[in-house]
């Protein structure tokens, strides 16, 4: 399956509907409604790129992920913020002796799980906060090998969970309560179904019909894999800047993959080539905006 770049959001500016130093994580809720994090904010997009709302975090946000309820959990350091919808904070969990700095969130019936990297492992939370466990400090190397500084997994709907090791050059799955379930990849410089350079793949998320997506670093690109670790396709290698690392990936409903320009603080839209995507990437942003 082939991919087309169908859009490009935001960008580095003094608009309100770009990001002028930072932006690190984006989501998707149930509406397609994108929500991205960075200078200490959220920022929500509407399918065509216009900027839908905005709202202030007390920290510097590193990630996010929405219920569906519509409760919005930021990910940051020693702490995570609760908001609802609207924007308004409804909680904050500081539990410094168990977060770290957080890079990424997922959400099950009944749990939340966040990426600690100064731990490296996932820590597993009850809806009220309270600490239920870790996964992937069991091993040998106490925890996952993370230089790049970003811990990232995504979760399926049976609540599988896939985490890149990218000092291992792997993407591993585990069970809710930590259990290894298997692995797939493989260091190699050439072909590109391996990872190459010290450690990637940075960035994994998941699509509904479950494939897995990657992104790497040194040099940028994204990747889709099957189910089994075979690799599907290329999504893109040529639209980033060259000094991307630790792209942050969402899918939303129809399978179109949005993923994050860490230097250009842009984001790319992907949709699968069925006829109805058009080559030329769009965006509401001033002239000259947009453009990788």
């Amino acid at each position: 399956m082939d991919y087309l770049h169908v859009q490009v959001i935001a960008g580095k500016g003094n608009n309100p509907r770009q990001f002028t130093t930072t932006l690190l994580g984006i989501a998707l809720d149930r509406q397609d409604c994108l929500h991205a994090v960075g200078d200490s904010e959220v920022k929500l997009f509407n399918a065509d790129g216009t900027l839908r709302q905005r709202f202030s975090t007390s920290q510097p946000g590193h990630c996010l992920t929405i219920d569906d309820d519509g409760t919005i959990y930021v990910g940051e350091t020693g702490q995570i913020e609760l908001f609802d919808a609207a924007g308004h904070r409804l909680n904050n969990w500081r539990t410094p002796d168990r977060l770290g700095r957080v890079t990424a969130l997922g959400l099950t019936k009944g749990h939340l799980f966040a990426a600690d990297v100064d731990a490296r492992c996932l820590r597993r939370f009850d809806r009220d906060g309270k600490h239920l466990g870790d996964i992937g400090n069991d091993n040998r190397m106490k925890g996952f090998l993370v230089p790049n500084g970003v811990l990232d997994f995504a979760i399926d709907a049976r609540g599988v969970i896939h985490a890149a090791n990218p000092g291992k050059h792997r993407v591993e799955r585990y069970t809710a309560s930590g259990e290894l379930l298997g692995h797939f990849g493989r260091f190699d410089g050439r072909d590109p179904a391996g990872f190459r350079g010290c450690c990637n793949p940075t960035n994994v998320a998941l699509t509904g019909d479950g494939r897995v997506i990657v992104s790497e670093k040194a040099t940028p690109r994204v990747k889709a894999y099957d189910a089994q670790g075979k690799l599907l396709t290329i999504i893109a290698s040529d639209v980033f800047d060259p000094n991307c690392k630790n792209m942050d990936i969402a899918v939303d409903t129809r399978g179109r993959i949005y993923i994050i320009d860490t230097m250009r603080l842009q984001i790319h839209v992907f949709a699968a080539d069925q006829g109805e995507a058009t080559t030329r990437p769009s965006s509401p942003a001033a002239p000259g905006v947009g453009q990788p």
